[in-house]
């Protein structure tokens, strides 16, 4: 079933900040009044410079092979293009967005048509030395799509979200998916066919299949449906040495996987054009609801519980005290609903606590069946329901999160996540270690402010910390608080120190293709906007085989993956 995509660079999105130009969040005079007690007055940050006003490097000439290539028409030189594929959408990227201080940039966006001239695409930037950064729904967070040369003179952002396609095996319940769907593109094309993938990342609106599989995604309903590198069946890698095409095949013994070589490869090794992931039926149910825990330990206790025995529910996540009283705060029933759910907690026994967020999906007996094993372990750890309208609330809000973040940095708000994980004997420790090194270095600057955090995903042996934290912007000095704002990612059991690790979500800067920083965006974000031409037919049965330019690679159902040949 072909998916043909656009053939000209996403414009459909904020130039400065996240997603639809049409929603921009509000803050309530209470919100504001919890904002300026909690962290001081803001001093409004408005945007310096128009899009047309935001000066960029000035462009490098491309090769004409890459232009003939790829074809004039699909190479695009202008600055809202290049801008827009500049910077990702983390805090940082929005920061030098909004103060107008870009001091890098793609010298062309260049969108291929098809895995062919995408191959070609990468084939002639190998031998004409041009650097190369994949680019998706631009979603990053982490660094991914920044234009870092290296020591080349030329880069690309290489824009593959016109290369989309959609083929089902209902048989087997798989779908090989082009890389530059988005997530809604990719669920309304599998809904067609009463199938659903289930993976919901936060970014999900803008993140695209390719970023999924090129950054390891885990979506919010990881717990029910698997992270993303749990559905993928195999997956194509185009490099500058050659290609890689891995079984179609739910599972071998033969030696490395391949296939995990490229997934969470961010994009430095190749470009995944397509992947093929496993799907199932649509839910014909879906139910959320809200509960209050005693407090986040018990919370935490209470997942541990449903962790380590069967029945984990589809989406749980449970905030910490200070994120349940800053959610209820910020955006929180208000007036006389304010005041019924005040007294309906006091009814149930509770002041605070930590809320916890449950969510099902599924056939209706597989959803009371899990429903029922849930609800009995949240009230035997002592949580207090809430009922289904507190837990469509947090359904309906689900991807509006980066949306506030932009108008609290409206408002003059440093606004910053990470996240982390521990396993469960350790993950008390994390928690209140990583809480109060955010909150010392923020204290430390001048700029004390609010530190949230939820269990996010949940396994057997551990689970996720999401933070955020909020505090006044230091105008003029933001890119420098943020770097002295940021806890180091805990390792092991070593403890966190102030400014002794790199800002744990800019990740280490693996080489990219050919020098420049190789990019994906997801998670959580983000994602590669990638292709989704068909693989060659051209291999043996049982084999999954491509040859491009100097190298095959052969994954064999009877041969370790090890056994490499290579060809000139």
């Amino acid at each position: 079933m072909p998916y043909k995509g656009d053939m000209t660079p996403r414009r459909d999105a904020k130039w400065w900040g996240w997603g639809d130009t049409a929603i921009e969040p509000t803050l309530d005079d209470q919100a504001l009044a919890v904002l300026r007690e909690r962290i001081g007055e803001l001093e409004p940050w408005p945007l310096s410079r128009s899009l047309e006003e935001v000066e960029l490097p000035a462009a490098e000439p491309l090769p004409q092979t890459l232009i003939a290539a790829v074809g004039e028409e699909n190479v695009f030189r202008g600055d809202e293009d290049r801008l827009r594929h500049a910077t990702g959408r983390g805090y940082v990227d929005l920061a030098r967005l909004r103060n107008g201080a870009l001091t890098a940039a793609p010298d062309a966006v260049v969108v291929p048509t098809g895995a062919e001239a995408l191959r070609r695409a990468i084939e002639v930037c190998t031998a004409e030395g041009v650097a190369i950064v994949p680019f998706g729904g631009g979603t990053s967070v982490v660094g991914g799509v920044e234009p870092l040369r290296g020591p080349h003179e030329r880069l690309i952002s290489l824009d593959l979200g016109a290369l989309q396609e959609v083929e089902v095996d209902r048989r087997s319940l798989t779908a090989r998916l082009g890389a530059g769907l988005r997530g809604p593109e990719a669920e309304a094309a599998l809904a067609g066919e009463g199938l659903t993938l289930g993976h919901f990342p936060q970014s999900f609106e803008y993140a695209t299949i390719g970023g999924f599989a090129a950054t390891r995604s885990a979506g919010q309903a990881s717990s029910g449906y698997g992270r993303f590198d749990a559905l993928v069946s195999s997956v194509r890698l185009l490099t500058p040495a050659g290609e890689i095409s891995t079984l179609a095949t739910p599972h071998t013994a033969a030696g490395p996987s391949l296939r995990e070589l490229a997934i969470g490869s961010e994009g430095v090794l190749g470009v995944i054009p397509e992947v093929t992931v496993r799907v199932r039926p649509a839910p014909s149910v879906r139910r959320y609801e809200a509960w209050m825990a005693e407090s986040f330990e018990a919370g935490t206790e209470i997942v541990r519980g449903m962790a380590q025995a069967p029945g984990l529910p589809t989406v749980i996540r449970v905030s910490d005290e200070e994120e349940t009283e800053g959610t209820l705060a910020l955006s929180g029933p208000r007036g006389l609903g304010g005041r019924l759910f005040d007294g309906y907690l006091g009814v149930r026994g509770r002041r605070g606590g930590a809320l916890t967020i449950v969510g099902f999906e599924g056939e209706e007996e597989s959803v009371a069946r899990r429903r029922a094993l849930a609800v009995r372990a949240l009230r035997a750890g002592g949580a207090a329901y809430l009922g289904q309208a507190a837990g469509r609330s947090w359904e309906h809000g689900r991807y509006r999160g980066p949306y506030l973040r932009d108008t609290l940095m409206g408002r003059g708000a440093m606004v910053e996540t990470l996240e982390t994980s521990h396993t469960w004997s350790r993950f008390g420790e994390l928690h209140q270690a990583v809480a109060g090194a955010i909150r010392s270095s923020l204290d430390g600057q001048g700029t004390p402010g609010l530190v949230f955090c939820h269990l996010s995903h949940a396994y057997a042996d551990g689970a996720s910390l999401y933070f955020t934290f909020i505090s006044r912007a230091r105008r003029g000095a933001e890119l420098e608080q943020w770097a002295g704002g940021q806890a180091r990612r805990l390792r092991g059991d070593r403890r966190p120190r102030r400014h002794d690790h790199p800002p744990p979500r800019r990740r280490p800067r693996p080489r990219p293709l050919h020098g420049g920083r190789g990019g994906s965006d997801g998670t959580g974000a983000a994602s590669l906007r990638q292709g989704a031409a068909r693989p060659r037919r051209d291999h043996e049965p049982g084999q999954a085989r491509a040859v491009t330019g100097a190298a095959v690679i052969r994954e064999e159902a009877t041969t370790p993956p090890e056994r490499l040949r290579s060809f000139r």
